[in-house]
C-alpha cells in the first residue's frame, strides 16, 4: 500500500535516492553525506543549504557520497543557492593546501566564501533616464537636470542631483511630471573593463625581451612558472603588465598578488594609467558590501584583474589565466593563524592545477624560488639595471664603535651630516628602523622592574603619541603609568631603546625646520592614509621620512637621495634560519628607494659589526654570492629548501595540562628514516594571549613523508578539550 501511494503522487514512478557529499566550512575531517530531493537538480561544485544538528549552514556539493551513512538516515539538502557553482579546479585546489598543511578541508573553503551574504540574490537599485516627456512648467533647475540626463546614461536621483547642483527635491519633481522614467539595474556597480593597449608603457631592450618570453608563455598556453629577477627601479611591473594586457586580450581574468596594503595606493594608480581604469581590489580594509561586489564579479567573470593580499588567492575566479606575485620574498605572503599557508608557494599550485602560467618577481628572491631557477623548475628573466637614467645608490656602513651618536640620541653625525647635504640641495632623506612605537622597553631606575604583557611573554612598548603601553603579539593596552608597577617609585620609568616615533622626535630637534612624515601602521590606518602619505612624499610636501617596513618596498620617490638605517644590526639579532637572508632583503629593499631618478642615491648602514657577511654583501653588491654562501649552509645542514620542517605547538590555560601532552607526545613519536623530532620545550614566546605554548620541531629530508608521519603521530594521542595542537608546515615564524 505504502509503495501504491508514493507512484500516485510520482508521475515517473520509483527512483532511487540519489546522494551526494557536501564540504561545510568547519574545521571537520571532511564532506558529510545528504540525500538530494526528488526534481533537485545538483551538480558538484553546488552552492547549497543544509541542516547539521539544530541549524542551517551553507556547504558545496564536494562530490560522490561517501556512504558511510545508510540512504535512511541522510538529511536532505535543503535549498540549492541560485549561485555560479565552485569549479573542480578550485575544489582540487581546496583539498590540496588541505593535504599539504593538514588543515581540515572545511576550515580551507572557509577562505574561500569569506564574503558574508556574496552568495545571496544581488539586489536592484531604481536609476533614471530622461524620456521624451517635457513638464509643463520648466525652470532653471529642471534644465540643469534635464542637460546632465541628454547624454542618455541612468542615474539615481542623488547622482542627478548632485551632478546638476541641485536638491533631489526637483528631480523628483521631474519624475513625477513623466520627464525622467525609471529603470532597474543590479545594486552592485559593474567593473570597468582594462584596456589591453590603452598605454602601453616604452620598455628598455632587457624589459622588452622579458615581456615577450612572458607573452609568448601566455599565448602558447599550459603551466609555467617564471622569476622576474629585476634590481630595485628596473621596472619589473611595467614588463609583468604586459603578460596581463596579453591575458585580457584572451578574454580571461588576471591576478596579482601584493604583500602589504600600503603598496596598492601606487599600485592602482600605475594599473590605471597603464589600462585605463583601476583593477578589483581585495583586502580586508574592504567593507562587506564591497566584499560581496567583488566575489560576484570574480565568480561571474565580470571583474578581469583582481589585485589583492594572500587572501585573493581563494576567490572564485570563472576564468583565471595568470597569477603575478610581487615580492614574492616577502614574508607577508606566510598565513600563520588557522590555515598555515604560504600565498607564493599556492599561488604555484594553482597555475600548475589550472594550466596558466604564474610569474613570481622580486629585486630578492627567496632563497627558495632561487633552488628551483638553479634546478631548472622555474624560467630566470632578469633585468640586471634600473630603467632610464636611474644608477643603483652607493651602499656605506657606519661603524657605531668608531662614530658613535651624542648621549641619548641614535642618529651618528655621518647620517646627521648627509641629511643635512640632502636637504640643501632641496632633496629627500629617510630613515628607516623596523621598530613600531617610541621604544620597545620600559624599565624602572629604582628596582629594575621591566613593564611586561599580563598575557603574553612579552615587553610593553611605549607608543608616546598615543599616550600608552602595547604589546605587538596580542594587542594588549594600557595607560603609561606614573609610578613604578613594582616598587611604586615615582618618575622613575625610562624608556630603554628606540622605535620609530624616538627616532622622529629626534631628527624634529636637529632640523626643526623639515617637514618630516612618519610612517608606521601605527600612525597610518587602511589604504587611504598610505595612498594621502605617499602623495604627499611624491608632491615634496615633506623633507624627511622617517619609518617602518611599510617605506622598504615598492614605493618611488624620485626626490628621494639618503636613505638611512638605524639599525642594520636588528634582523640578526633573531636566532631563526632565514634571520641572515631576511635582513639582507629588507635592507636591500630599503637600499633599493634611493635614487630612483636623475639624482644619485647614498645608503648609509649604521651596524656594530659592518665586517657580518651580510653587511659586506650589501656594500659590495654581491647579491648572488651571498645566496650561494646561504645555500651552500642551508644544504650542508638539511634545512630548507634542501629539507623539510614542521613545527606544532601545544598551547591551551593551563601549563601543567600543555605540558603533560607535551611529554605524552615525547614519548610516543616513532623512528622513520630521514625524519627527526626536537622537543618538547617551551616556545620563544612561552605565554601569548593567555595561552602557555610548548613547541616540537620536525626535520625531514625533502623526499621524506613528512605530512604521513606526523599524521600518525598526533593520531596516537587523545587531545583535551582545553589544548589547542597547530600545524605549521614550512614554518616561517619559530616563536
Amino acid at each position: 500500500m505504502g509503495q501504491l501511494k508514493a507512484d500516485l503522487f510520482n508521475d515517473e514512478g520509483p527512483q532511487k535516492q540519489t546522494v551526494v557529499s557536501v564540504l561545510l566550512p568547519l574545521s571537520v575531517p571532511g564532506p558529510y553525506d545528504y540525500a538530494v530531493p526528488h526534481g533537485m537538480d545538483i551538480q558538484h561544485g553546488d552552492f547549497v543549504i543544509v541542516p547539521l544538528g539544530p541549524r542551517e549552514m551553507t556547504g558545496v556539493v564536494w562530490g560522490d557520497a561517501s556512504g558511510e551513512v545508510g540512504h535512511n538516515r541522510l538529511k536532505p539538502i535543503q535549498e540549492k543557492i541560485d549561485a555560479v557553482p565552485m569549479s573542480g579546479v578550485a575544489r582540487q585546489f581546496i583539498d590540496w593546501i588541505a593535504g599539504y598543511t593538514m588543515s581540515p578541508p572545511g576550515a580551507v573553503l572557509r577562505l574561500a566564501i569569506r564574503a558574508p551574504g556574496a552568495l545571496e540574490p544581488a539586489g536592484t537599485r531604481t536609476v533614471y533616464r530622461l524620456c521624451d516627456v517635457r513638464p509643463s512648467r520648466m525652470t532653471p533647475m529642471r534644465e540643469k537636470v534635464v542637460a546632465v540626463a541628454e547624454d542618455g546614461f541612468a542615474r539615481s536621483t542623488r547622482e542627478l542631483a548632485e551632478e546638476a547642483g541641485v536638491s533631489t527635491a526637483v528631480v523628483r519633481g521631474l519624475v513625477d511630471a513623466g520627464t525622467l522614467e525609471p529603470t532597474t539595474l543590479p545594486a552592485d556597480a559593474p567593473f570597468p573593463s582594462p584596456v589591453p593597449d590603452f598605454n602601453p608603457a616604452s620598455l628598455s631592450a632587457e624589459q622588452a625581451l622579458a615581456a615577450k618570453q612572458i607573452r609568448a608563455r601566455v599565448i602558447q598556453g599550459g603551466y609555467a612558472a617564471h622569476l622576474l629577477d629585476g634590481v630595485t627601479g628596473s621596472g619589473k611591473t611595467e614588463v609583468y603588465f604586459e603578460a596581463v594586457a596579453e591575458v585580457l586580450a584572451q578574454g580571461r581574468q588576471a591576478l596579482i598578488l601584493l604583500p602589504e596594503i600600503a603598496l596598492t595606493g601606487q599600485f592602482l594608480k600605475r594599473f590605471e594609467g597603464r589600462f585605463g581604469c583601476r583593477p578589483a581590489e581585495w583586502h580586508s580594509d574592504l567593507s562587506a558590501r564591497e566584499r560581496k561586489r567583488v566575489w560576484r564579479a570574480v565568480a561571474d567573470g565580470s571583474a578581469q584583474v583582481v589585485v589583492g593580499a594572500r587572501s585573493a588567492l581563494f576567490l572564485p575566479y570563472a576564468d583565471l589565466g595568470l597569477i603575478i606575485v610581487d615580492e614574492e620574498h616577502e614574508g607577508a605572503f606566510k598565513q600563520d593563524d588557522g590555515v598555515s599557508y604560504n600565498a607564493r608557494d599556492m599561488s604555484v599550485v594553482r597555475a600548475s592545477l589550472g594550466g596558466f602560467p604564474v610569474v613570481l618577481a622580486s629585486a630578492t628572491p627567496s632563497l627558495e624560488t632561487m633552488v628551483n631557477v638553479w634546478s631548472g623548475k622555474y624560467d630566470h628573466l632578469v633585468l640586471p639595471e634600473r630603467h632610464g637614467p636611474a644608477v643603483m645608490p652607493a651602499v656605506g656602513a657606519i661603524d657605531m664603535r668608531a662614530h658613535p651618536p651624542e648621549k641619548g640620541e641614535w642618529v651618528s653625525p655621518p647620517l646627521v651630516g648627509a641629511i643635512a647635504d640632502a636637504l640643501s640641495k632641496g632633496e629627500q632623506a629617510m630613515l628607516f628602523l623596523n621598530r613600531r612605537g617610541y621604544a620597545p622597553l620600559t624599565l624602572c631606575r629604582t628596582c629594575g622592574h621591566r613593564i611586561g604583557c599580563p598575557e603574553c611573554d612579552s615587553w610593553l612598548v611605549e607608543h608616546r603619541f598615543r599616550r600608552e603601553l602595547a604589546c605587538h603579539h596580542c594587542g594588549y593596552t594600557a595607560p603609561v603609568p606614573r609610578t613604578c608597577p613594582s616598587c611604586g617609585a615615582e618618575d622613575a620609568l625610562v624608556a630603554c631603546g628606540p622605535g620609530v616615533e624616538r627616532i622622529a622626535e629626534e631628527i624634529v630637534q636637529k632640523f626643526p625646520e623639515a617637514r618630516l612624515a612618519l610612517l608606521s601602521s601605527d600612525s597610518l590606518r587602511g589604504p587611504a592614509a598610505h595612498e594621502e602619505a605617499i602623495r604627499q612624499i611624491v608632491d615634496h610636501e615633506v623633507d624627511i621620512i622617517v619609518g617602518t617596513q611599510i617605506v622598504a618596498k615598492g614605493h618611488n620617490f624620485p626626490l628621494l637621495t639618503v636613505v638611512g638605517v638605524v639599525d642594520a644590526d636588528l634582523g640578526l639579532e633573531n636566532g631563526d634560519l632565514r634571520a641572515s637572508e631576511r635582513t639582507f632583503q629588507l635592507l636591500h629593499q630599503v637600499a633599493g628607494r634611493a635614487g630612483r631618478a636623475e639624482r644619485p642615491g647614498r645608503v648609509y648602514l649604521q651596524s656594530y659589526m659592518p665586517e657580518h657577511p651580510v653587511m659586506q654583501a650589501l656594500i659590495e653588491g654581491r647579491r648572488d654570492g651571498f645566496l650561494e654562501r646561504e645555500a651552500g649552509m642551508r644544504e650542508r645542514t638539511g634545512y630548507p629548501p634542501y629539507g623539510r620542517l614542521v613545527g606544532i605547538v601545544l598551547s591551551g590555560p593551563n601549563p601543567q595540562q600543555v605540558n603533560a601532552l607535551a611529554r605524552e607526545l615525547g614519548r610516543m613519536h616513532g623512528n622513520a628514516e630521514g625524519i627527526s623530532v626536537f622537543g618538547p620545550a617551551p616556545a620563544p614566546l612561552a605565554l601569548l594571549r593567555g595561552r602557555h605554548r610548548v613547541r616540537f620541531l620536525v626535520k625531514a629530508a625533502r623526499g621524506a613523508p613528512v605530512q604521513d608521519y606526523v599524521t600518525h603521530w598526533l593520531s596516537k594521542v587523545k587531545i583535551p578539550h582545553a589544548v589547542r595542537v597547530s600545524v605549521d608546515v614550512d614554518p616561517y615564524s619559530f616563536l
